[in-house]
């Protein structure tokens, strides 16, 4: 028996906010000194290594939950199931419902179980839950789905990535030009047959990665508010992807028992187009090949960092034709792969 997807959905947020709108931004370096470069500088140099032009972001009215059931219901309709068969709805995020004005989030409840209320599922059976895992959250979920259909807990699992990563950034720090808001959502179920998951890889570095990804008040020093934002080591995270994840990637593929060259498409963590690329060029290198052609669909050029949720909607966008030059046919061999706090990294190998 294999876990195998049989609906997939997403949910765009529809804020765009371009590189051009923080032009009049006052960036800072962390210790609230001035960069000594303006801001089209400080900008072409964030496209040139990000690769992002714009981003999306939450209306005010709209919660991370509220995202995530959008996405949710769109895998459910994709699937065509019942949903008050659903066994599991497993809730990938990493700040609960963050306010508009940013200063507070709720987590309990579970956003998962927020969600299975707003998709009006009554089956007290349906158990909801969260998991907190940086941005390979979903990938985590995706796993434990695998697991619960495997061990015969359950026959229906929904599996959510929700962010809403633009209530959490300190304006005054330039990486808040990286992240976005986002949700993917996927229905799993068993298969009897070749199709579905074929291997996997996680694992979790607590050392000095631990803390590569912090909250911190403002880089703006004279504001009396003590609101905590989402900061990181940008540097030492780029260094850890390319010296880790490749070998997760390997790992997951041993386990699979796949040729490296029917592997079709990797749906990677979109974080950082260069790190992307340089972590995909390094997994190559392990196989002594060169990248193949349109190997990674990336999203993050107009949809930026939702974290959780972009390996679901790049996979969505692209399963359901919305990515023109890139298709997956029945019987290709994808892979997702995914970087993030803790330091996490995990890959999955899937024959669609």
């Amino acid at each position: 028996m294999r876990a195998k997807i049989t609906g997939v959905g997403s949910y765009i947020p529809e804020v765009i906010t371009k590189n051009e709108d923080f032009l009049n931004h006052e960036f800072l370096n962390n210790d609230g000194s001035s960069f000594g470069s303006d801001n089209e500088v400080i900008i072409e140099k964030f496209v040139a290594i990000t690769g992002i032009e714009e981003r999306r972001y939450l209306t005010p009215e709209q919660l991370t939950s509220d995202i995530g059931a959008i996405a949710a219901r769109n895998a459910i309709v994709d699937a065509n199931c019942n949903q008050e068969e659903i066994d599991f709805i497993i809730v990938a995020h990493n700040y609960g419902d963050v306010k508009p004005d940013g200063g507070s989030s709720d987590m309990v409840p579970s956003l998962a179980s927020r969600i299975k209320n707003k998709l009006g599922i009554k089956n007290p059976q349906c158990v909801a839950y969260d998991v907190l895992f940086g941005c390979p959250g979903w990938v985590l979920g995706l796993s434990q789905a695998d697991s619960f259909i495997k061990s015969g807990l359950a026959k229906r699992v929904l599996v959510i990535g929700a962010e809403a990563l633009s209530r959490v950034v300190d304006p005054h720090d330039r990486d808040s030009m990286i992240y976005s808001d986002g949700a993917g959502a996927a229905i799993v179920e068993p298969s009897m047959d070749e199709h579905g998951i074929l291997g996997q890889a996680t694992a979790t570095y607590t050392e000095e990665e631990t803390y590569f990804i912090f909250n911190e008040t403002s880089y703006n020093k004279e504001l009396e508010d003590k609101t905590q934002y989402i900061k990181m080591y940008g540097r030492r995270i780029y260094n850890f992807a390319l010296s880790k994840v490749p070998n997760g990637m390997k790992a997951a593929m041993d386990q699979a028992d796949v040729d490296i060259k029917d592997l079709k498409k990797i749906f990677i963590h979109q974080a950082n187009e260069k790190m992307d690329e340089a972590i995909v060029q390094r997994f190559y290198k392990l196989y002594d090949m060169e990248v193949p052609k349109d190997i990674m669909p990336m999203i993050i050029h107009k949809l930026g960092n939702s974290s959780v949720a972009t390996v679901p909607t790049v996979m969505d966008l692209v399963v359901h034709d919305k990515m023109p030059e890139h298709k997956v046919e029945k019987g290709d061999v994808v892979m997702f792969a995914s970087v993030g706090a803790g330091m996490n990294i995990n890959a999955i190998v899937y024959r669609y």
